[in-house]
């Protein structure tokens, strides 16, 4: 044991040379790029000092540093090829901070890319359990194995040879109720002793203590189907997860929101009338939240491509500036913004159409509704829990008044 309060680095492996998925560490994962939900992990840990990403890749370097995370080498070439396994690649981040930092860190946390889905609080608790049991090298995580190994196989030539054998006459033919409960590590966290990785020559020594998490959190992306299975356990799961906290941050300095009308503040459909009258449906908690956040000092815009007397009667009844015939909305977002002494960083839009594209790329934070085109949704920084006319508006001034509120 240490005498000393413990010094905690999380270490990020993330190359650039993906083959499977190219580039996938800074792939967009839900709302932010792979990497972050890992650097969010460390980040959040308050036993954590420090969390630093080793890579090869200046992409990757940069986005990392985006969200937070130290880059302070670049990671050899030779430690950046499929074979390369991870030892020594600790071992050169371990030594590089020894010699240009003078940073000895007494535990090591591993925090993969590929497993994003961490439970709330998981790193600090992993970390004390390794604390706390000083005859261990190392904590893992692992969930209940899905297939039991006493019932599984290898193959030689044209028979099958058991995986397991030799505890049990015949395990594989033994109910699953009368066999050993397993588990697969599932590459969430590994928790290591430094000392185990320089005197043992092992991420892993040989006491290891297990850090059991629930099988919802159990994702390892290695392939596109993995990716496919990982995005719906994103969006679908009921479970909590550490999430990332760049958009947040940037939320505190907006000054100016401009938002779309239809699709935003509707639902983009229209009703017509017999006389030929047109209705949309809105929001009601839209209001609300648009006098709160005026109250607060930002402006919000509303626009519309065409000629739109609905939009004008809603934003009427809000107290709302809105423009009609508005072909160019990237020019207007610049000239508005420009009107107002206002740097485009300073400048939230929320829309849902192509059209809305050049607007969502030139300001601080583009936003798109939850059923925006494919398009947008992969081109946004943020994507809305809430489709447009059903909450959207509402969703998107509580998410600004949370941020100014904390600042």
């Amino acid at each position: 044991m240490v005498n000393h309060p413990p010094k905690v680095l999380a270490l990020i492996p993330a190359r650039g040379g993906s083959k499977s998925i190219p580039q996938k560490n800074i792939k967009r994962f839900g709302n932010h790029p792979l990497i972050a939900y890992s650097i969010a992990a460390g980040q959040q840990a308050t036993i954590v000092d420090r969390v630093i990403v080793s890579t090869d890749d200046d992409t990757i370097a940069g986005i990392a540093q985006l969200y937070g995370a130290e880059v302070p080498f670049m990671r050899p070439w030779d430690l950046a090829l499929d074979h390369v396994k991870d030892y020594p690649v600790f071992v050169h981040a371990l030594e590089w901070l020894a010699e240009h930092e003078d940073y000895h860190p007494d535990v090591v946390v591993q925090l993969r890319p590929t497993s994003p889905l961490r439970p709330l609080g998981c790193v600090d608790e992993a970390v004390a359990q390794l604390l706390e049991n000083p005859v261990a090298d190392c904590v893992r995580t692992v969930t209940p194995s899905w297939q039991n190994p006493y019932k599984m196989w290898r193959l030689a030539q044209d028979a099958m040879i058991p995986l397991l054998n030799g505890e049990f006459k015949e395990p594989y033919n033994m109910p699953r109720q009368e066999l050993p409960d397993t588990f697969w590590q599932t590459g969430h966290i590994d928790v290591i002793r430094t000392s185990t990785i320089f005197e043992k020559q092992s991420l892993s020594g040989e006491v290891i203590l297990p850090y059991v998490i629930d099988s919802g959190y159990a994702l390892d992306i290695d392939t596109p189907e993995d990716w496919e299975i990982a995005d719906w356990a994103l969006r679908h799961r009921d479970i909590e997860f550490i999430t990332p906290s760049l958009l947040p941050a940037k939320m505190k300095e907006v000054k100016l929101v401009v938002m779309g009308f239809d699709g935003v503040f509707t639902d983009a459909r229209v009703y017509v009338s017999a006389d030929n009258s047109e209705l949309v449906m809105c929001n009601r908690g839209d209001g609300m939240g648009i006098a709160q956040l005026k109250a607060q000092g930002v402006e919000l815009l509303v626009l519309s491509e065409e000629a739109n007397p609905l939009m004008k009667a809603r934003c009427h009844k809000l107290k709302l500036d809105s423009f009609e015939n508005v072909t160019d909305k990237a020019a207007f977002v610049r000239q508005q913004a420009e009107a107002r002494g206002l740097a485009l960083s300073d400048v939230v839009y929320v829309g849902c159409n192509p059209s809305d594209l050049e607007c969502l790329q030139q300001v601080g934070v583009g936003i798109v509704v939850a059923d925006a085109s494919p398009r947008m949704l992969a081109e946004a920084e943020w994507v809305l829990s809430n489709r447009g006319g059903q909450g959207a508006v509402r969703e998107v001034t509580d998410l600004i008044l949370s941020k100014i509120e904390t600042h």
